[in-house]
């Protein structure tokens, strides 16, 4: 963790909705004027997506697991590095992964390595493992604020198979047994996180989603209750008084857990970060400050 270079990392299964949280926070960054960084899981794939077909081949032959949800198809310690860099001196280094092909780039590639922009304020991680920890690697302990987007797993595997379908052109049975071959990474590798994070965001809907597998749509956010749960309350100041009077329908179901209507989750992610962010950026006014001082003392 780091004063003068916070983290913020928003972990989240394929599928699970991270993007709402993202949109969030860029209201905010925009809002209060902050430089962030941008950086995504994907970009951390240790195989481009020929690469990762291949490997899978191999690896179901050799009756062996592989997923994007495991270290072996990812880069844990780079990671990890880049989090410890960026902590440390506000640098590290960063590539994109392509999801279409426009403008001369190669859907399913990466990008080459680049340093990250100068003078940011913080950095913002999207992705699977922003709160991974192995028994070589610890993502998380870098992460001054760390969220996790969790739905239910029945609405996560019906939002997955509607979006690979759709957008990207899957069979519906390549997804199935896509979702059945990562189930042990899934197990290991993504579920431990939500036990780290600082807030938890699990949608739970209100229709029936008991075979995700015929489906035939996503339920709404106004066909949801969002389920938000707080590690340590005390550590962000967290009023609950206040968010119940602001978030209309919202109710307490135990003393760190509120739990807000679907078609309020925007409005309540902007109204609990907002605060938390501020006093982050606070903490790094601070601590520049102090280095200027300890900087002018020496000189003298």
């Amino acid at each position: 963790m780091s004063q003068k270079h916070p983290i913020i990392a928003i972990t989240g299964s394929s599928g699970a909705g991270t993007t709402t949280v993202r949109l969030a926070f860029e209201h905010i960054f925009s809002r209060e004027n902050i430089s962030p960084v941008f950086v995504e899981g994907d970009s951390f794939h240790r195989y481009d997506r020929d690469e990762m077909r291949d490997a899978v081949v191999e690896a179901v032959e050799a009756r062996e697991n592989l997923s994007h949800f495991g270290p072996r198809a990812n880069l844990f310690p780079e990671l990890e590095g880049l989090f410890r860099e960026y902590g440390k001196k506000g640098k590290g280094k960063r590539r994109f992964y392509e999801h279409a092909t426009t403008g001369g780039k190669i859907s399913g590639t990466f990008t080459d390595w680049e340093d990250l922009p100068a003078k940011t304020d913080l950095l913002f991680y999207e992705g699977l493992h922003g709160g991974v920890v192995t028994e070589d690697i610890n993502v998380a302990r870098h992460v001054d604020l760390l969220v996790g987007v969790v739905p239910i797993v029945n609405l996560e595997w019906i939002q997955k198979i509607h979006r690979d379908t759709a957008e990207r052109g899957y069979d519906p049975r390549d997804v199935t047994e896509n979702i059945l071959r990562r189930m042990y990474d899934y197990v290991h590798y993504i579920t431990p996180q939500f036990s780290l994070t600082d807030i938890n965001f699990q949608r739970v809907p209100t229709v029936d989603t008991s075979n995700p597998f015929t489906a035939k749509d996503i339920p709404t956010l106004d066909e949801s209750f969002v389920v938000i749960r707080f590690k340590d309350p005390e550590k962000f100041s967290i009023d609950f008084p206040y968010l119940l009077q602001m978030i209309n329908g919202s109710f307490m179901s135990r003393r760190n857990t509120i739990v807000v209507p679907g078609g309020r989750l925007g409005f309540a992610m902007e109204i609990i970060f907002t605060p938390i962010v501020a006093d982050l950026m606070q903490r790094r006014e601070i601590c520049e400050k102090q280095e200027i001082s300890f900087r002018g003392l020496k000189s003298v």
